[in-house]
């Protein structure tokens, strides 16, 4: 019978000479799902799977700026003011990644990348919205190897035991806490897999299932802040995460709403009725298609042009 879940004994993957931190390995994974989700989802509503490729590129890596960015300018006065920010601001194997900052960094520059390849951004990031949380819950598993952002000390069956060079200096004889990064992790697969079955059956204009899951995403990390404990920069006696929240799901609901219902009724109404969400997307083709078509014809007219020579010839 469960009555505390253990926490890992060893941060790293020790392969030979090799060392591979479990943090970034659960990054990593994160990330491929979220790259194996989306083209499929935008394959689905007849988009080029490539272009999603391409897309990633660019976003994958400023997300990941953009998530060390922000932790270290919120966790700035704490842990990087003072000259203490070299080299421990580049060491993102160590832990820090603000999602925040990975959701505005990833998301400009994939907005950037699809404006640059002719792509409907809204559309594609609807395609993205699962994914995301998807990759988030995945990465989560990299805090539980760090034994950190754990919450409130508990006696619940499910509280994670945390070794003693990990605990909270007021807590020194606690063993047991809130694994709030479990909880974050369940709320975000748990959001990933209602965006897609509801995806399924309803159809909202574009860009509002993104707007649901920053929504979605916002709300969950509201009740998972107020239960750590972790030291964290405050702003009028809140830290700053819960602020950040607060924005995500304001902006969220604006946005899900702004100039009326998110629900497109009609093309709902052509679902339920068997059309397929391609044919209810109707995406014009992207630059790279319409470039892959043009080199295409061009390669058929050459062909043409040299049978047409040699049947001259003979």
């Amino acid at each position: 019978m469960l009555n505390a879940i253990p926490s890992p004994a060893s941060e790293a993957l020790e392969i030979g000479p090799l060392s591979f931190r479990f943090y970034g390995l659960a990054i990593a994974l994160g990330v491929l799902a979220a790259v194996w989700l989306t083209p499929r989802r935008w394959g689905a509503i007849g988009g080029d799977p490539e272009d999603v490729t391409s897309v990633a590129i660019v976003a994958v890596p400023a997300g990941l700026v953009g998530a060390r960015v922000y932790h270290v300018l919120t966790d700035w006065g704490s842990r990087y003011s003072g000259g203490r920010w070299w080299p421990d601001a580049f060491e993102i194997w160590s832990g820090g990644l603000g999602i925040p900052g990975g959701v505005v960094g990833g998301t400009l520059a994939a907005v950037w990348m699809a404006h640059r390849l002719g792509l409907p951004w809204r559309r594609l990031a609807d395609a993205a919205a699962p994914a995301l949380p998807l990759a988030q819950a995945i990465g989560r598993l990299g805090n539980w190897f760090n034994q950190e952002l754990f919450g409130r000390p508990t006696q619940l069956p499910w509280g994670l035991r945390i070794d003693a060079e990990h605990r909270p200096q007021r807590f020194p004889d606690v063993e047991l806490f809130h694994p709030t990064f479990a909880y974050e992790a369940l709320w975000n697969l748990a959001l990933a897999s209602l965006i897609i079955v509801m995806s399924r059956r309803v159809v909202l204009r574009p860009g509002r299932w993104f707007a649901a899951y920053v929504t979605g995403y916002g709300l969950g990390r509201l009740w998972v802040e107020s239960l750590r404990i972790d030291d964290a920069t405050q702003l009028l006696g809140l830290r700053v995460n819960i602020w950040t929240s607060l924005v995500a799901v304001s902006a969220g609901v604006i946005w899900l709403f702004w100039k009326g219902m998110p629900v497109d009724r009609e093309a709902t109404s052509r679902l339920g009725a068997g059309a397929s969400p391609a044919e209810i997307a109707a995406l014009p083709p992207s630059r790279s298609e319409l470039e892959r078509a043009m080199l295409a014809a061009s390669s058929a007219s050459l062909e043409a042009d040299e049978h047409e020579d040699l049947t001259s010839d003979g």
